[in-house]
């Protein structure tokens, strides 16, 4: 009897313990997970927010020490509406809230002369300090109602990147960048505050048990750095007002694990007021959305087929004679001149068309073809941002195409790629022959505060690491001794880099003599890499090569990301 006692004591002390330990559990999520959201629901009986965007995650920078900075939040506030059949004075009513805040007076009369209609909202996203003014008027026929809406805090900073909210037919929901790719993790993701605890508790542990992080409502993290974000726009600007191009853009990433620091392209937009926005086209990622032929930079790409095929040889020379003829084409050096016989190295350093066209040669058409194949240029990165496009190998066939083809794609011709993809091949060089994932999304912030990282995908080896440590060495050299006469060689820094001029193609056929796109790349240091970083900019005025437009804004984005970063010295 007594053991019976004692075993039924057991279970109800057990029972009461677990009682207890959901109350706290609960009491968690009430007063510091929901806290704020409990208290803007009881500061008005007169509720009425948007249901499209009620619980919407949030999008966050990541500062360099790991601090979390708001790039899309929702953000409280009131609308103004009126009840037109009891104002009394429309006139003297507008003049006093014009006071408090803008009304557009059209909007506004329109309004009032709706008798008929019991509500019509005349102004919105006032602050609480507004309110309160519109409270004290304390006048006929207007109406206070508690609203919500996204809001972007840092204006146009990546504004591609993390695009914006607007309407999918008659709904509110992402419409391009990270707004539109998490969509399914950043919309509401529950019913509510009042929720059973328990179907909440169970919720929030099938959330960090989950197979797929991004099946859970929340908020999502990424790695864009608003600082170097800052920097790289800074750069861009100065670009576009020096040039005034058609497009300027960039990327700024970690080569070995595929983190974009920064992403940006001008002209851009600020998603704060996303409808005075005229042409619809400012709002896509032409790094990710767009495909070119982006010249020169393919170059160490090229060499880097020869050198890990065996066609050539660090050592390797060729006879240059300034132009070669290909399927009936005529394939040149941008200045037409022969050089003699002249190293490999030259290919890089002097940017020869024809050294570029022997490299591919010497490699074998399709042994080049597969290895461009390899370098996922007729594919997509997989980048986590929306309306990615593969590129065009096609001109390359199966290595079976005309020669020419195969000369031109050598030196970025002829074929077309994505920016993104391009970055994502490049940053083979710099991280011993393995091609990282591209990725701005580093991990989903679930409602119930805890933050579960996403997981990385491996690099994908394309070259040897011998390959990829000769073609940095060839890199380097150009940048310190070739690249604007070597003015830019840092004595205790190593950098890789390389441009690339263009020609723009025509319709019909055949290219523009008068329109050039122009890209650059780098990264640093040479040999153990903290970023790659990547330049375009499309029809630029006034300039002819892209080491006279791009060479000296790269070097002082390079010098910030070594300043602000405190990279130490590799030579």
């Amino acid at each position: 009897m007594k053991s019976t006692l004692v075993g039924r004591a057991r279970l109800l002390c057990a029972f009461f313990a677990a009682v207890a330990a959901l109350l706290v559990v609960r009491l968690y999520f009430v007063q510091i997970v929901h806290g704020d959201e409990y208290r803007k629901d009881a500061t008005s009986q007169y509720v009425e927010s948007d249901a499209d965007l009620v619980d919407r995650g949030s999008i966050y920078f990541t500062t360099k020490d790991g601090a979390l900075v708001a790039a899309a939040v929702m953000q409280s506030g009131w609308r103004i509406a009126i009840r037109p059949s009891d104002i009394v004075n429309a006139s003297d009513t507008y003049e006093k809230l014009n006071a408090i805040t803008p009304l557009d007076r059209e909007r506004y009369f329109t309004s009032v002369q709706k008798i008929e209609d019991p509500y019509e909202e005349v102004a919105f996203r006032l602050d609480d300090a507004a309110a309160s003014r519109v409270r004290e008027m304390d006048a006929a026929g207007v109406i206070l109602v508690q609203d919500e809406w996204r809001s972007y805090p840092a204006g146009i900073l990546a504004a591609q990147a993390i695009g914006f909210v607007g309407f999918r037919g008659e709904k509110r929901a992402g419409v391009y960048g990270l707004e539109r790719e998490w969509e399914s993790a950043l919309a509401a993701s529950g019913s509510g505050l009042y929720v059973n605890p328990f179907a909440e508790i169970f919720a929030n542990v099938e959330a960090l048990l989950s197979s797929d992080p991004a099946a859970h409502g929340g908020s999502i993290i990424t790695s864009l750095e608003p600082s170097v974000q800052g920097q790289l726009e800074k750069t861009l600007d100065e670009v576009t007002d020096a040039y005034s191009p058609k497009r300027t853009g960039g990327i700024v990433m970690d080569p070995r694990t595929g983190e974009i620091v920064a992403i940006a392209i001008r002209p851009t937009f600020d998603p704060n007021t996303y409808n005075t926005v005229v042409d619809p086209a400012i709002f896509g990622n032409p790094l990710v959305e767009g495909r070119y032929e982006l010249g020169s930079i393919m170059k160490p790409l090229t060499v880097a087929i020869g050198l890990d095929s065996g066609g050539i040889t660090e050592q390797t020379t060729y006879v240059d004679r300034g132009c070669i003829e290909r399927s009936t084409k005529r394939i040149c050096n941008f200045d037409g001149k022969a050089r003699g016989t002249v190293p490999v190295q030259e290919v890089l350093s002097q940017s020869l068309n024809v050294g570029a066209a022997f490299v591919a040669e010497a490699a074998g058409d399709e042994t080049f073809t597969a290895y461009m194949k390899k370098f996922g240029f007729d594919t997509e990165t997989g980048i986590d941002l929306p309306n990615e496009v593969e590129g065009d190998l096609s001109p390359l066939g199966t290595g079976t195409g005309p020669d020419v083809n195969y000369a031109a794609a050598a030196y970025g011709q002829g074929i077309s790629v994505t920016p993104i993809a391009m970055i994502r091949a490049l940053s083979a060089l710099a991280a011993d022959g393995t091609m990282p994932h591209p990725h701005v999304t580093t991990g989903i912030r679930y409602q119930n505060g805890v933050t579960r990282a996403l997981e990385s995908k491996q690099p994908v080896p394309v070259i040897s690491a011998e390959t990829a440590h000769a073609v940095s060495n060839m890199l380097t050299k150009v940048y310190d001794t070739a690249l604007v006469g070597g003015e830019l060689k840092r004595e205790h820094y190593s950098i890789a880099a390389k441009t690339g001029t263009a020609q723009i193609a025509a319709p019909g056929g055949g290219y523009y003599t008068d329109r050039y796109l122009h890209s650059f790349f780098g990264y640093l240091p040479a040999h153990e890499p903290r970023f790659i970083v990547f330049l375009f900019t499309i029809e630029p005025n006034g300039v002819e090569y892209a080491s006279a437009s791009l060479a000296r804004p790269f070097d002082r984005l390079a010098g910030y990301l070594i300043n602000y970063y405190d990279i130490p010295p590799d030579r």
